[in-house]
C-alpha cells in the first residue's frame, strides 16, 4: 500500500525558513519522480515543485523558483522541501504525491502539513 506522510509544517514569519518532508513506502521511491503541491484557502491545487528519480533534475513553479528547494533522500525513502524567504502567499497545506510535473497523482498523497506565513 502507497503512503506518503508530510510533515514539518507551522507557522513562520514573512521572511522565514521552513523544511519540509515527506516520508514514503509500499512503493520503490527510488524509481519514481516526486512532487510537492500545494492548496491555498479557498483555492485549487498548485503545482511547486517536482525532482527526477535520482534527483539530478528538478524543476520550480515561477513563484517559488529561487526560494525553494526541493531535495530526496532515496536511502530514507525520504523527500524534502527547503522553503526560504517565505511569503504571506506561501501559506497553503503542503502535499508530496508520486510522479513527475505532468504525471503527478495525489491520490495517495498524505494529510498534508499546513505552513502559515504571518507575523
Amino acid at each position: 500500500e502507497v503512503q506518503l506522510v508530510e510533515s514539518g509544517g507551522g507557522l513562520v514569519q514573512p521572511g522565514g525558513s521552513l523544511r519540509l518532508s515527506c516520508a514514503a513506502s509500499g512503493f520503490t521511491f527510488s524509481r519514481l519522480a516526486m512532487t510537492w503541491v500545494r492548496q491555498a484557502p479557498g483555492k485549487g491545487l498548485e503545482w511547486v515543485s517536482s525532482i527526477s528519480n535520482t534527483g539530478g533534475q528538478t524543476l520550480y513553479a515561477d513563484s517559488v523558483k529561487g526560494r525553494f528547494s526541493i531535495s530526496r533522500e532515496n536511502a530514507k525513502n525520504t523527500l524534502y522541501l527547503q522553503m526560504n524567504s517565505v511569503k504571506p502567499e506561501d501559506t497553503a497545506v503542503y502535499y508530496c504525491a508520486s510522479g513527475g510535473r505532468s504525471t503527478y497523482d495525489t491520490r495517495t498523497s498524505g494529510q498534508g502539513t499546513q505552513v502559515t506565513v504571518s507575523s
